[in-house]
């Protein structure tokens, strides 16, 4: 299998890129990649799926309302909001965490101004400087919910997934979006190389707090991060090896706010 080059996993599509089985790589700082030079343009980490073999998932747990979920990790709490416009993705995270599921696993990838992705089931206890992100491919893919309305501006929660023409969700590996800012002009690029246009809600969001717009409408955000902004950050800077796993092991455990 290829090298893994996210959560928070294809965007080569939308940019007329290619992309490595299991990774890809983030935007670049001061420009929008061309379509001769989108490896600077990035999605979250593929996952290996060789033994998934469905796309069909009936969610088995139930939940109405907005549900928040606490995510402790070793640089502090965020707590993200599930959105209820991703009824799927919200409770298979929900039944995964009600399952205790990602308690101990790691953040295994990160890398600034794009995103800090985990839910690797692999990456409980593994040992420093493995390679991790293969995991979760034996569990069923969740089938994309994609929305206008959910985009990816910094805080965004969205699944990570491999290269399926479904462009179906990993079943557990996720991530939060760091980003960086953009100008109207790389935004505008952006709409020329993809045909898609973007909101007036998407570049106001995208000019001011930043975002990875790249992967809008390629990977699901079923959620949003509502405190603790700042650990994105912290994450996102940690020091890292030659695969963005963090030196020291970022581990989470999560559960249900009333």
């Amino acid at each position: 299998m290829k090298k893994i080059i996210a959560l928070m996993l294809v965007v080569g599509a939308l940019l007329n890129t290619q992309f490595a089985t299991a990774q890809v790589k983030k935007a670049t700082p001061k420009k929008v990649a061309t379509p001769s030079k989108a490896s600077k343009n990035a999605a979250p980490k593929r996952i290996s799926t060789k033994r998934a073999t469905t796309t069909k998932v009936v969610p088995t747990t139930k939940v109405d309302g907005s549900i928040k979920v606490k995510i402790t990790t070793d640089s502090g709490v965020i707590v993200v909001k599930l959105s209820d416009s991703t009824p799927l993705h919200r409770d298979n995270f929900v039944k995964l965490v009600q399952q205790g599921f990602y308690d101990s696993l790691l953040f295994h990838r990160v890398i600034g101004e794009f995103m800090i992705q985990g839910g690797d089931p692999q990456s409980k206890n593994a040992p420093a400087g493995s390679m991790l992100g293969m995991g979760g491919g034996d569990m069923a893919r969740i089938p994309a919910e994609f929305k206008p309305s959910l985009f990816h501006k910094k805080g965004a929660l969205a699944a990570a997934r491999d290269g399926n023409p479904e462009r179906a969700s990993s079943a557990c590996q996720f991530y939060i979006v760091q980003g960086k800012k953009y100008s109207d002009q790389d935004l505008n690029m952006m709409e020329l190389q993809s045909g898609r246009k973007f909101s007036p809600a998407e570049r106001l969001a995208y000019k001011t707090i930043g975002g990875t717009p790249f992967l809008d409408q390629n990977y699901t955000v079923f959620g949003e991060v509502i405190s603790g902004m700042e650990v994105i950050d912290k994450i996102a800077a940690v020091a890292k090896d030659g695969n963005n796993r963090p030196l020291g092991d970022v581990h989470m455990k999560m559960e249900l706010l009333p």
